[in-house]
């Protein structure tokens, strides 16, 4: 069973960056399409990055886009979000997920994530 583990987050000043850092354990990701979503105080869940289980491709929604890059190590147990710039309007809890191939294609498909980490807080505030 593939169990996700999130690591990384914390308090940081408006203007630094973290990354998050995701390991798989009992199975590597090769065929799992990986993603980040955030969950900021009073909104939804949504879907951040994605990777693509075939080539690696990635997504981003655009309000991220050039601020967050997700990518994965060569053994392909472990997903990372690095994010830089954070602002106080980034502050949220942060899952990764692992889902069917199809989770990532040309955007994220939240619905085939079915695998999901605990969860870890970031904090942006001075």
């Amino acid at each position: 069973q593939l169990q996700l583990v999130e690591s990384g987050g914390g308090l940081v000043q408006p203007g630094g960056s973290l990354r998050l850092s995701c390991a798989a354990s009992g199975i590597t990701l090769d065929w799992y399409a990986t993603g980040w979503f955030r969950q900021a105080p009073g909104k939804e869940r949504e879907g951040v990055s994605c990777m693509s289980s075939s080539d690696g491709s990635t997504y981003d929604i655009d309000s991220v886009k050039g601020r967050f890059t997700i990518s994965r190590d060569n053994a392909k147990t472990t997903v990372y979000l690095q994010m830089n710039s954070l602002q106080p309007q980034h502050t949220a809890i942060f899952y990764c997920a692992a889902g069917l191939p199809l989770a990532c294609i040309a955007t994220i498909h939240s619905n085939h994530f079915d695998s999901w980490g605990q969860g870890t807080q970031v904090t942006v505030s001075s």
